[in-house]
């Protein structure tokens, strides 16, 4: 929150598969001064739907600032159904869901019960074009971390519907997406901002560093990728206007 200085929301993760921690965290982030929580569902525990339910009913209770649900099984074997999202976001607190189970049109199932008010968003990089496009409102991204004006542009895009640059954009953030997966995330983003000079290099155990191999693979990546970003970067900070690329 210090970093961000009011300049932008901060939204912090306040998650754990002890209710009475995530309570305890979610106050913690709001006294702090975080702006909306992100809470992920209670892992590797499997509670039923009736408990996530009332495992978010006691966050939300808990504080004054909006929650985004997290729902990503293949970490936390704990998915959430839809009726369970909808029960969810008939409170006032509960605002949105980021969706990384990468069932595209699990959007427009949730789109018809919750309307507008709801924001879907993205948790999975390389199925974010087709979750807007399916009624989705954006991502919360790892691939941004390292390329965020391309990644801004690719949402940009999905707001015109403008095939061919999402096509194209696709094509240029694809080989990062896979380079970002190719040991579990967080180990080769953090890898990655190392290079770029904006963190330390080092994680907490369990994480190891990435291995020789992926380091390379992902260093030929950034290589790649990097002057496009510097290049869409200066376009978005001189205003230039989003260039629709040209029929072949």
């Amino acid at each position: 929150m210090a970093a961000a200085a009011g300049r932008v929301p901060v939204v912090a993760g306040a998650g754990s598969n002890n209710t009475r921690i995530a309570v305890e965290l979610a106050r913690s982030a709001e006294q702090a001064g975080a702006q909306a929580l992100l809470c992920v569902t209670p892992y590797y525990l499997k509670p039923t739907q009736a408990g996530l339910i009332q495992h978010f009913q006691a966050i939300h209770d808990a504080v004054g600032i909006p929650i985004i649900l997290y729902d990503v099984p293949s970490r936390t074997a704990c998915p959430m159904s839809d009726v369970t999202i909808t029960r969810l976001a008939e409170l006032p607190r509960i605002v949105g869901l980021k969706d990384a189970t990468g069932d595209i049109p699990r959007v427009g199932r949730l789109r018809r019960r919750l309307g507008d008010r709801f924001l879907l968003l993205s948790g999975d990089d390389a199925s974010q074009a087709a979750f807007r496009l399916a009624g989705g409102d954006g991502c919360i991204s790892v691939t941004a971390n390292v390329t965020p004006a391309l990644c801004a542009t690719l949402q940009e895009a999905c707001d015109q519907h403008d095939s061919a640059a999402i096509s194209r954009l696709e094509g240029i953030l694809a080989p990062l997406h896979a380079a970002l997966f190719l040991e579990a995330n967080p180990i080769p983003v953090k890898r990655a901002l190392y290079r770029l000079g904006l963190m330390v290099d080092g994680l907490r155990l369990p994480l190891t560093p990435l291995s020789p191999t992926a380091d390379i693979q992902l260093a030929r990546v950034l290589q790649t990728v990097l002057p496009m970003e510097e290049e869409e970067a200066l376009r978005i900070v001189s205003g230039r206007p989003f260039a629709r690329p040209r029929a072949a």
